[in-house]
């Protein structure tokens, strides 16, 4: 819809400046993107995490500094917000962040087809994958190597982590099966007598390379995933395991 009569920010009605304060946070999300997608391309995938993980430590402290100076927070502004509200913010976080990759995937599938969908899906985990591997080692200050003990912690701290159910199983101290009890997409489907999502593809490399990004010694096998066939209780299970 044309602005009439808006020359400039200044002259945005109050609903209007919203739209484009998301707007701008929009442009800024895809610009951090942009700068990593190109510094992958510029250096290899290893170096660009570590250059991203150098620029996180200097930009957020400034960007949160900025923010609480707006919103006029005191130093331990935490304190202000309960620990229910922002659970329900982590929860929304997540369900927003599953939810808009299920707009790329549609959108992309409508002006194309499903398969070049699935093509960008696969390449986008192959580097996201690694991305949250590197993020959630660096927040629980995980080692290099920090075997199946630190992979079972860090699957745990996974974005899906909050919004689906999944559980492990042992088979002993070199292997264990980790199982998707609840996936949010597949149970909606499953609500809609859809089959299932054949997402296998997806979560070789989404698996794989997070296993992978844990520690360089684990390998990831497919127990199963749709369109395989599977139990009631769980959509897809996957077998982690050390090798020397």
């Amino acid at each position: 819809m044309e602005r009439e009569g808006r020359n400039g920010i200044e002259e945005l009605n109050d609903e209007e400046l919203v739209g484009f304060i998301l707007d701008v946070f929009h442009r800024a999300v895809i610009h951090h993107g942009l700068w990593f997608s190109e510094v992958i391309h510029q250096e290899g995938l290893e170096k660009a995490l570590d250059i991203a993980f150098q620029v996180k430590k200097k930009s957020i402290p400034l960007q949160v500094e900025r923010l609480k100076k707006i919103f006029s927070l005191p130093q331990d502004y935490t304190a202000l917000i309960s620990r229910e509200r922002l659970l329900n913010l982590l929860d929304a976080l997540a369900i927003n962040w599953l939810a808009n990759d299920g707009i790329w995937f549609q959108t992309v599938e409508s002006v194309r087809h499903m398969n070049d969908a699935k093509r960008c899906n696969d390449s986008c985990w192959a580097k996201f994958s690694p991305f949250e591997a590197r993020a959630i080692k660096d927040f629980l200050g995980l080692p290099v190597r920090p075997g199946l003990e630190g992979l079972k912690r860090a699957l745990k701290f996974r974005i899906y982590a909050r919004i689906n159910v999944q559980s492990i199983v042992e088979e002993g101290p070199d292997r264990f099966i980790f199982f998707m009890n609840d996936c949010r997409v597949q149970s909606a489907r499953k609500r809609r007598n859809l089959p299932d999502y054949p997402c296998k593809s997806a979560g070789m490399v989404e698996y794989g390379r997070f296993a992978e990004f844990i520690d360089d010694r684990i390998v990831c096998e497919c127990i199963a995933c749709p369109p395989d066939s599977h139990p009631e209780d769980w959509f897809c299970g996957w077998r982690f395991s050390l090798q020397e």
